[in-house]
This record gives C-alpha cells, structure tokens and sequence, in this order.
C-alpha cells in the first residue's frame, strides 16, 4: 500500500497546492515486520507519517526494553528527535509490514513555513504527545501490575481495534505487552492463565480478545 497524498499528516493539513510539491519530495518506505524505521540513537534526517500497518515506539531502559506507545495508520513518527539534539531518543520498530513516508528535514521546515495550519498541528500534536506521556508516567507510578497489564490491552484494543472475530487486529508479544506495562513476562503469562480461566480473554498465539 502506498501514500495517495490525501490520508498521512502532512497532506491532511496542508495547502491543497503544496500537495504536488509533496509528491516531489516524499519517499515511500515499505517496513517489513521487526524492522526498525529507525533507532534510538540515530542521526535525525527528518519525519515519518505511518500509512499502513502497525509500530510500537519504544527504548532503552537499563538492560530492558520500554514500549512508550503504538502507532497506527494516520499517526506520526520521527519527531520526538527534531530539534537541537539531533538524535531520535527512541527506536520505532514494525509489529506488521508497514508502510511510511519520509519528508526530509530540510522540506519538513519548507512545509512548515508555506503552510501555518500544518505548523499549529504539529505543535497540538506535541501537545498532546506531551499530556500523554504524563499519563502514562503517572499510570506506571500509581496502578497496580495488573491494573496496568489491562490498561496495555485496552489501548491495543483502542489504537488497533479488532477483527470480525473480535480478536485485537495486531499480533503483540506477551513480552511487548510487558514491556507497555512495566512489568515481566512471567507476570503477563500469570495473568493471562487467570484472565483466560475467568473468561475475561481468549487468547490465540499473539492475538488477543477482551471479553470485559
């Protein structure tokens, strides 16, 4: 699947004119599942808006691993590591083949600049980048393990939604949803055999349906 100039970020937002010189400058990646669209640590050369697929946005924290959200289809990846630093501070890796388009940064600022309602978009979607992160520390901070535990299958539930089976659309590791939640796979599995004996989930291989 590929960008048609009408559904990522950018073209949303921008003026219906500046999408030809969109189509001159972008780059469609295809992104097959496991592969990084790029790492924690990495040299900043622009901006990714997810047009298909699936991504957990995630890094490094002490020897484990830190899952901070889930990207799908419309969201926006890479800008986190604009500015000063010149670093991306986190790692973005597909759960599912995926599709992106990359806007180098030189054009990223030429777009900024030619199209205001672009500009105040991207900075209500640092805004609410910024709120969500405050949730989620506050979240990891005050709710118990299996409190969190449920809350990483409602927002897979929410950003993925589910299949004509009822089954979450994407696929996750029990040690992904660990790692969303802050805890270990040892506790995700204990508490998945409790959840499935209550019928509270049904479980096939990565796929998960939520009954409650």
């Amino acid at each position: 699947m590929f960008c048609d100039l009408t559904r990522c970020f950018l073209c949303t937002h921008c003026l219906p004119e500046w999408k030809e010189v969109i189509a001159l400058h972008k780059e469609t990646r295809p992104i097959k599942k496991g592969q990084d669209v790029f790492k924690e640590g990495d040299p900043v050369t622009g901006i990714f808006f997810m047009y298909s697929g699936a991504v957990k946005v995630h890094q490094a924290w002490g020897e484990k691993e830190l899952i901070l959200s889930f990207a799908a289809p419309g969201d926006v990846l890479g800008h986190r590591g604009l500015g000063s630093a010149g670093v991306h501070p986190v790692s973005a890796t597909a759960l599912e083949n995926s599709t992106v388009c990359f806007i180098s940064q030189p054009f990223l600022e030429n777009s900024f600049r030619a199209n205001p309602g672009f500009l105040y978009e991207t900075m209500q979607l640092y805004a609410r980048a910024l709120a969500r992160a405050e949730n989620r520390m506050r979240l990891l901070a005050l709710t118990d393990t299996r409190g969190r535990v449920a809350e990483a299958l409602q927002t897979l539930r929410s950003v993925y939604g589910v299949n004509d089976e009822g089954f979450i659309r994407v696929g996750v590791t029990r040690h992904d949803i660990a790692a969303y939640a802050g805890t270990t796979y040892e506790t995700v599995f204990k508490l998945f055999t409790e959840w499935t004996a209550a019928g509270q989930i049904v479980t096939r291989g990565k796929y998960i349906k939520v009954l409650l």
